[in-house]
């Protein structure tokens, strides 16, 4: 399949070697675009990528793209998935998804209507670590699971922490790191929180740089999360039921966990073959071949749940709303 990308940062870099290394598998990546038509050809030079486009516009247009990857900030999400859409391509957007639950109904909903794939890429929420999860908390092997908890911080400074945080980039811990966690509580617990209790800490953009979540689900099933763009925290995550605990080293690699049972221990190993991004790029293959307009591994109406988590959240801090641009 034909990829294009939209933008130029990091997180597009990651995409980019991802794709490049599946080139066996019938993946390409053919096109780059920004707004900045010297940024397009460098980050085209750099990943050997045959056309370089100074505008999303151009690269929408381009006949022989189907499917398209958006990289850019939060806020543009919206903008950029529907342009894409309306354009006939195929979307994998980087999560978030869109900046409120209604825009990633609008997106979800448009996508039907043409007859189109799109999906958040929560590249989290497709890796095989998640789906063995996934199973075991189904099966109640280990009789009910009860409580959960994850953690996640870095550091950010200078241009960095301004991108970051800056609010009408859509910024701020929750957005940015915050959605790994719930991302990962949603996979666990099956479901939205009934209610939550929370703390949170400002930066002088205000935005959030410090947050912890106290999520309640029903039948008395509980989770806590952290995340933080101030303090340096690794990305441990637990999982705890009735007759086991698990535990995950990294919950956002996700590529081993720590089952303990009986008084005994069984670590499972699940190592990427690329660096993960491949599942979620196979994922949105496979179903653009079946003709299918969304994934059944994370479905649309996980993805408008996570963003109406979050709406919910930032509401209950007296964040402002915010709409994806029009």
């Amino acid at each position: 399949m034909n990829w294009g990308i939209i933008a130029t940062g990091n997180i597009a870099g990651k995409f980019a070697k991802t794709i490049n290394a599946m080139n066996a598998e019938g993946q390409s990546l053919i096109a780059v675009g920004s707004r900045d038509i010297s940024r397009a050809k460098e980050f085209a030079e750099s990943y050997g990528i045959s056309r370089a486009y100074g505008s999303y516009e151009e690269l929408c247009s381009d006949k022989d793209i189907e499917a398209i990857y958006i990289a850019t900030p939060n806020n543009l999400h919206y903008e950029n998935a529907l342009m894409c859409l309306e354009h006939g391509k195929h979307v994998l957007c980087e999560k978030p998804f869109t900046l409120n639950a209604a825009d990633a109904e609008a997106l979800y909903r448009t996508a039907d209507e043409k007859g189109l794939f799109i999906a958040e890429g929560l590249w989290t929420r497709f890796l095989p670590l998640y789906h063995k999860l996934e199973e075991i908390v189904k099966s109640k092997r280990y009789g009910e699971l009860r409580h959960a908890r994850c953690e996640y911080g870095f550091i950010a400074n200078g241009k960095r922490r301004e991108r970051k945080f800056r609010s009408e980039l859509g910024g701020g811990a929750l957005y940015d790191i915050g959605i790994y966690n719930l991302g990962f509580l949603q996979a666990v617990m099956g479901g939205e929180p009934t209610d939550f209790d929370s703390k949170v800490k400002f930066n002088e953009y205000k935005t959030d740089e410090f947050g912890i979540l106290q999520l309640y689900y029903p039948d008395g099933k509980t989770a806590q999360c952290l995340q933080t763009i101030g303090l340096d925290i690794e990305r441990r995550a637990a999982l705890y039921f009735d007759k086991a605990s698990i535990y995950l080293p990294d919950f956002q690699g996700a590529y081993s966990m720590t089952i303990k049972a009986d008084g005994e221990e069984q670590t499972l190993s699940f190592p990427p073959e690329i660096n993960g991004f491949e599942y979620e790029v196979r994922e949105a293959s496979e179903c653009i071949a079946k003709g299918k307009t969304h994934s059944d591994i994370y479905k649309p109406e996980d993805s408008i749940a996570l963003a109406r988590l979050l709406e919910r959240i930032r509401g209950k801090w007296g964040m402002e709303f915010i709409r994806g641009k029009r």
